[in-house]
């Protein structure tokens, strides 16, 4: 056998070992990754059935001052931050004109997709219950909870969301902290209702006190 021959055995030998190698490499990482998805998918179903996302904020000024701007939905683009995300969204308003029964139906681009939100339960001024239910990008129906309280000279105003916690929503939750994210929305909405209730005129509130005693 010539020497180029032996050669040419040689590499290709070589080539073979090295083919093997490779395969049992990807072979090795494609079981790690089989294991990692499924662990990812085990841990998922463990998590709670259902979510709850909470901020509150101190407003000094009164409830009476706070609750229009949250049980009339057309105070919304004053303060809301999901309105921010897409200036343009086109809405509709029906129903009462504020608080229980009111309605307002979007449409919007990107993240606001399609939806509606009901105020299904109010008390003035102290809380307003509000049924969200998207349409787009996924469907999913979830409930706002405003609750307003006296503490000390101020109001302690809460927004709260809660829903089913779906298993795909599970599975994202594990890549994404939605405690964190939605948590900054709503601090961001409440610091905008707080400094749009603390601009209002005193002698503002204190006629609507006033109105009411009589």
């Amino acid at each position: 056998m010539s020497q180029y021959r032996v050669k040419e055995l040689n590499r290709l030998l070589q080539r073979k070992k090295e083919e093997v190698k490779m395969k049992k490499f990807f072979g090795a990482v494609g079981i790690i990754v089989v294991l990692v998805i499924a662990a990812i998918l085990v841990y998922a179903s463990t998590l709670p059935n259902m979510m709850r996302v909470e901020r509150s904020v101190l407003v000094k000024a009164p409830a009476e001052s706070i609750y229009p701007l949250i049980a009339d939905f057309h105070n919304w683009p004053a303060w809301s931050p999901f309105e921010k995300m897409d200036p343009s969204m086109q809405k509709t308003y029906s129903g009462a004109e504020k608080g229980k029964g009111s309605m307002v139906t979007w449409t919007g681009k990107g993240m606001d997709g399609e939806g509606s939100m009901e105020i299904k339960d109010a008390m003035e001024p102290t809380m307003a219950k509000i049924e969200l239910n998207y349409i787009k990008p996924m469907k999913a129906v979830n409930t706002f909870d405003f609750t307003l309280a006296p503490e000390g000279d101020s109001t302690k105003v809460t927004w709260a969301m809660s829903g089913a916690n779906s298993y795909m929503t599970k599975v994202f939750s594990v890549f994404m902290n939605r405690d964190k994210i939605l948590g900054g929305v709503f601090d961001d909405g409440l610091s905008q209702i707080k400094a749009k209730a603390e601009a209002m005129p005193p002698a503002k509130s204190a006629m609507k006190k006033s109105a009411k005693k009589k």
